[in-house]
């Protein structure tokens, strides 16, 4: 497996070795040996989720103030470009994102610790995304971070206005976030 540190150096891009000839490929998406070597992270996994969404969509940038949620995040089909925000306040980048394309493609993965808002759009027809997760979604303790915010100013690859949801339309400015400490 290949890790990229990013900007911010706790998220990482991952790059699993992908075998493949003319019948196909083989890839393993996740090792936990594998994974805690090449990182220096241990996560446990307890849930995994699937949502496919049409080209434009844009879900994000969620995050869970308690039971925080570190994502091991994936697509299957399609492409999305994916975003990271550091909502840490102790953090020397807090406010700052980082992103990435995923794809069936590219089979990179994207490490989200807790502490970060997540979110996504979908640059092809549909996509399929996939993410485990470190803890159990709680949507009493979910909290959106508006997209669009130009305090963190996030350069999504929009060709028009993304489709989002009720939830989404209502997130708020970084500085109405309730954020970790």
């Amino acid at each position: 497996m290949q890790v990229t540190h990013t900007a911010i150096p706790e998220v990482l891009i991952l790059e699993p070795k992908c075998f493949g000839d003319a019948r196909g490929f083989f890839l393993e998406s996740y090792n936990e040996r594998v994974f805690r070597e090449a990182t220096g992270v241990a996560p446990r996994f307890v849930q995994d989720n699937h949502s496919r969404s049409q080209r434009g969509v844009l879900r994000g940038l969620h995050y869970q103030i308690r039971q925080p949620q570190g994502k091991l995040v994936r697509v299957v089909s399609g492409a999305v470009f994916d975003v990271a925000v550091d909502l840490r306040r102790s953090s020397p980048t807090f406010g700052r994102w980082v992103g990435a394309e995923l794809s069936a493609e590219n089979n990179r993965q994207l490490w989200v610790p807790p502490g970060f808002g997540h979110g996504f759009v979908v640059l092809t027809e549909s996509a399929d995304f996939l993410y485990k997760t470190t803890d159990y979604y709680a949507p009493e303790h979910e909290r959106c971070l508006i997209w669009n915010d130009p305090t963190v100013g996030v350069q999504w690859p929009l060709e028009r206005e993304p489709l989002l949801s009720a939830k989404d339309r209502q997130a708020l400015a970084l500085g109405e976030c309730e954020v970790f400490a």
